[in-house]
């Protein structure tokens, strides 16, 4: 499948310009004209056969289709439908990623494209009496006078997870941690916790070795009674071990007696 990378596709279109316009599009000689229909092929989603919204590509074979329709598709495989690669051998979810640049060339290649699936999104929030929240990236993050709701305050002192996807967790003591005098004392009274999808173990077993008041080799954070490593993030623990669950995402924590 070498012939899909993206630097043969990347070849493949600009030889197809050069042969039908007998220009060189880089140089930017003269205004380039081309039909959508010529670049289907690459900005089209293989399962929806729509253009690409919120593009996510597969890292094993860099192939890319819309993230609805990919999630969708790999909720009953682990092949990727365009190449029969195998993505992943129990986790395909976790070898997608979004693919940003390509998202951005869509919205500028097809007409009304963003605007119309922005109005869909702000429909489907509408129809539920849910506030929208977007995360402000490049200029629209700096205060201006259009009267958006991200104006009222200077973002760059703003929280860094503050416009995060969130997920909802609830801490709960290993029930096989010997009880004892201090049974209650390290046990935490707010089980539930909300954070950033990107915050980490490491965070977790912060935020317990504060509220408990011990130190922090004395904590280990557990899912299924497996211990999970520092550097794992809650999306991706979420997405290989709770997708399709209702929150909130349970683990649980051990509380080793402190050495003397």
């Amino acid at each position: 499948m070498a012939d899909q990378g993206p630097t043969a596709i990347a070849t493949r279109l600009r030889n197809q310009l050069q042969s039908v316009y007998n220009l060189d599009p880089l140089r930017n000689e003269e205004e380039v004209k081309l039909k959508i229909k010529e670049l289907n092929e690459h900005i089209v989603c293989y399962l929806c056969a729509g253009y690409f919204i919120d593009a996510t590509t597969i890292t094993e074979c860099l192939h890319t289709f819309c993230k609805s329709c990919i999630v969708k598709y790999l909720q009953t495989s682990k092949y990727c439908p365009m190449c029969n690669i195998k993505i992943h051998e129990t986790q395909p979810l976790l070898n997608l990623k979004l693919d940003r640049v390509m998202q951005d060339i869509v919205y500028k290649l097809v007409p009304g494209l963003q605007e119309s699936e922005d109005q869909r999104i702000k429909e489907f929030y509408q129809s539920r009496g849910l506030e929208r929240v977007i995360q402000p990236t490049g200029d629209d993050a700096m205060p201006d006078s259009t009267g958006l709701p991200f104006t009222s305050f200077d973002h760059s002192k703003a929280h860094f997870y503050r416009y995060d996807e969130q997920v909802s967790l609830c801490l709960e003591r290993h029930s096989s941690t010997h009880p004892g005098k201090d049974k209650n004392k390290l046990t935490l009274q707010q089980k539930f916790v909300r954070c950033s999808v990107r915050a980490e173990v490491r965070h977790l077993r912060k935020v317990l070795c504060h509220r408990l008041n011990v130190e922090k080799h004395q904590v280990q954070m557990l899912f299924n009674n497996e211990s999970l490593p520092d550097h794992m993030t809650m999306k991706r623990l979420w997405l290989s071990h709770w997708f399709g669950k209702a929150q909130p995402l349970v683990l649980h924590y051990t509380v080793k007696e402190k050495r003397r």
